[in-house]
């Protein structure tokens, strides 16, 4: 039986993740996008803040930290 893929952000989809994000969060994702970046997801780890991740075309990712600044070796790993 097929369920919808949660993981696959639509268009609605896209709207709900950026919601998650704070200000800062998306004045460096809008930055980023002018240079193809895209959000694909955000992370809930328990008991500490939301961790937007966002892809470039060449399966490079970064995780938005909460001041807005960008962690290049964020302390989890990505299936891909």
């Amino acid at each position: 039986m097929y369920t919808h893929d949660r993981r696959r952000a639509g268009a609605d989809g896209s709207a709900t993740l950026r919601a998650q994000l704070n200000e800062a969060q998306l004045r460096m994702l809008r930055e980023l996008e002018f240079f193809g970046w895209e959000l694909r997801f955000v992370r809930h780890p328990p008991f500490r803040d939301a961790v937007p991740v966002i892809f470039a075309g060449d399966n490079a990712f970064v995780a938005l930290r909460p001041d807005g600044s960008l962690d290049e070796e964020p302390a989890f790993n990505i299936r891909h």
